[in-house]
């Protein structure tokens, strides 16, 4: 089997307090808070984000030969979702990009078809949860996304020691095409389902590995039946369960095993073995062993850095809108116009790759891309120059009431990038009331507007992300 040789994730800032809920509809709601993608954000941005992040640790220009894309909240059907993160991440045409998607079960099968498969392969598990007003789906889910590269080569972080499986078919989960929400049946049923599945599936990955529960040092347990989950931990045998995240994230359905497992690694040493078991539609174990390479692997953006950076001041009907279950009077204004399909392809590494320009006889950085240099105009002596992982400052903004947006106002940037280079665009994950010239800028892959069907994604800038109030007073 291939090796885990890198890793990456994406927890969106946006945070919905339970206690909202509870306020706004008159029932309890539970306590802390949910992440919520905003309201340019869909599974296949997130995807792209988490896969920005996996593969600054091996080098973007790692030759991947696969790009699995599971998520049970699809932007399309009957088109390929896969390929809008494959060139966002500017991959090499002769990468296949597939999608894994419609269960909370498809993300534990990318991982392992990744592990399994020769070339470098990219896995990226990606999930938008929600649920109808005052439902435990709504108030427990959470959004976020996780990758993983797996490859033959490269120096491991971790080994897969065994991975075994246990299916059924049975009732338990399940959302008709075109529906808003999931229907669940009754929880008792469920329960006394998944827990036999869960622990066949252990038993036979432990023998597999020559292990016991007494030897494994984390146990990751991940699924949508928190009851079934929280009962298979008890009785695993294995001393240490980690966090769910549930009271800081929520339950992220697809995405929820990576995004565990990244926490893990996180904090990882050499030689532990961690137990991965997915509860859904079945039970799926994986064992992983840490390498001694780990102590190099620390990433800069953890999954408590991202959690530490949440802003938890998003409004309950805000939530609704951008789920759908509120319908908002729309702007005044001519609607919107999709983006159309030939433009949007012979500018694809610009639009999606984020790719600009530098004139190789004045150095002067073009975004968009041109051929003739504005400064000394030079035609034809352009080299190509990635942006998105380029920081930035704001030069100057407007704060624009009367533009067409979902969640107006619309905050027009002009950024000025670090080393070359000058761009004006729209400022995401920001309080208007915050904003000033000089701010520090990241680049974020969005989806700027959906119109006739067609979602138009593209890059946006976000404030550099800073630890919230509450991670400051810890």
């Amino acid at each position: 089997m291939a090796d885990l040789i890198a890793y990456g994730t994406y927890v969106p800032r946006h945070r919905l307090e339970r206690s909202s809920i509870g306020t706004a509809l008159g029932s309890p709601a539970g306590k802390g808070r949910r992440a919520v993608a905003g309201y340019d954000e869909d599974a296949t941005s997130m995807a792209v984000e988490a896969g920005r992040d996996a593969l600054r640790a091996v080098g973007i220009d790692w030759a991947l030969t696969r790009l699995l894309y599971a998520t049970a909240s699809p932007p399309y059907l009957d088109k390929t979702n896969a390929n809008v993160v494959h060139a966002a991440l500017r991959l090499d045409p002769s990468a296949l990009a597939v999608d894994m998607m419609g269960s909370v079960r498809s993300g534990v099968g990318a991982l392992l078809l990744a592990a399994e498969t020769p070339g470098p392969t990219l896995a990226v598990l990606s999930d938008i949860r929600t649920g109808l007003p005052g439902s435990a789906d709504e108030r427990e889910g959470g959004d976020a996304a996780a990758a993983f590269v797996f490859a033959t080569e490269g120096e491991p972080i971790a080994r897969v020691i065994a991975q075994a499986s246990s299916t059924d078919e049975f009732l338990d989960r399940w959302r008709l095409p075109g529906a808003p929400a999931s229907r669940v049946w009754e929880e008792r049923f469920g329960e006394h389902i998944y827990l036999p599945l869960a622990d066949a599936a252990f038993a036979d990955a432990l023998k597999r590995a020559g292990v016991t529960p007494a030897d494994v040092d984390v146990l990751v347990a991940a699924g949508t039946h928190g009851r079934a989950v929280k009962a298979f931990s008890a009785g695993s045998g294995v001393a240490r369960v980690a966090d769910d995240l549930g009271a800081t994230v929520g339950n992220a359905g697809t995405a929820q095993p990576g995004l565990l497992l990244a926490n893990v690694l996180d904090q990882a040493g050499p030689g532990q073995t961690i137990a991965v078991v997915v509860l859904a539609d079945g039970a799926t174990a994986v064992l992983l062993r840490v390498t001694e390479a780990i102590t190099g692997y620390r990433r800069a953006k953890t999954v408590a850095a991202q959690v530490d950076s949440a802003n938890p001041s998003l409004r309950y009907a805000d939530f609704l809108s951008w789920r759908g279950f509120l319908t908002k009077e729309p702007p005044r204004r001519p609607d919107p116009v999709g983006p159309a399909a030939p433009p949007s392809h012979r500018s694809s590494h610009y639009k999606y790759g984020f790719v600009a320009h530098r004139c190789e006889e004045c150095g002067t950085v073009h975004l968009p891309a041109v051929r003739i240099c504005v400064q000394c105009k030079a035609t034809d002596r352009m080299v190509e120059v990635p942006m998105a992982d380029q920081l930035g400052t704001v030069a100057t903004f407007a704060i624009d009431h009367l533009a067409y947006s979902p969640s107006p106002p619309v905050i027009a940037a002009v950024v000025d990038f670090d080393g070359g280079g000058r761009f004006s665009c729209q400022l995401t994950d920001a309080d208007p009331a915050q904003v000033a010239i000089g701010d520090r800028v990241e680049m974020t892959f969005r989806r700027i507007i959906t119109a006739s069907g067609v979602h138009n994604y593209f890059w946006k800038a976000r404030p550099v992300a800073k630890p919230s109030a509450t991670a400051k007073e810890a």
